[in-house]
């Protein structure tokens, strides 16, 4: 079986001053591999190409073990992985849901080693007032204490 840790490496190698990252490595127990890469920009099917010609060349299916290769980007909609995401998409809507089940909508307004804030809109009755009015709150919020976090796409 092909070690993910080494393949983890020689990707990360390979994405080395690209402004690609490495987002998912998974091989499955008959050496299925799928690679998940993503950028701050776009990533380009020659992109993937690199990355597939790069594995192939560590990895040679005739001196060793032979495998299936499937590299691609990260999609849109799935959970952020990696830091990385969270970078990317600052200033953007996300929903977020904490391990405790709280769910939040709000704007990603920035991203640091361990947490990141968000930005929320919530409804808040002034002392003194009849009606509640809209109030944006920051929350910070570390990584460990969230089971996911996704873009909201709007259209």
């Amino acid at each position: 079986m092909i070690d993910k840790q080494q393949l983890a490496q020689v990707i990360n190698e390979a994405l080395a001053g690209t402004g690609l990252f490495l987002v998912e490595v998974k091989v499955s127990s008959d050496n299925v591999i799928d690679v998940a890469i993503d950028s701050m920009g776009d990533v380009t099917i020659d992109d993937c190409v690199m990355v597939n010609d790069k594995v192939l060349a560590a990895f040679d299916r005739d001196k060793g073990e032979d495998y299936e290769l499937t590299v691609g980007s990260y999609g849109i909609g799935e959970p952020f992985k990696v830091r990385e995401h969270y970078l990317k998409n600052v200033g953007g809507p996300v929903e977020v849901l904490t391990k405790a089940g709280v769910k939040l909508k709000g704007t990603l307004k920035d991203a640091g080693d361990n947490g990141f804030t968000l930005t929320v809109t919530q409804k808040v009755k002034p002392e003194g007032k009849k009606r509640p009015e809209l109030v944006e709150t920051d929350m910070s919020l570390a990584y460990d204490e969230i089971k996911y976090t996704k873009n909201i796409i709007t259209v």
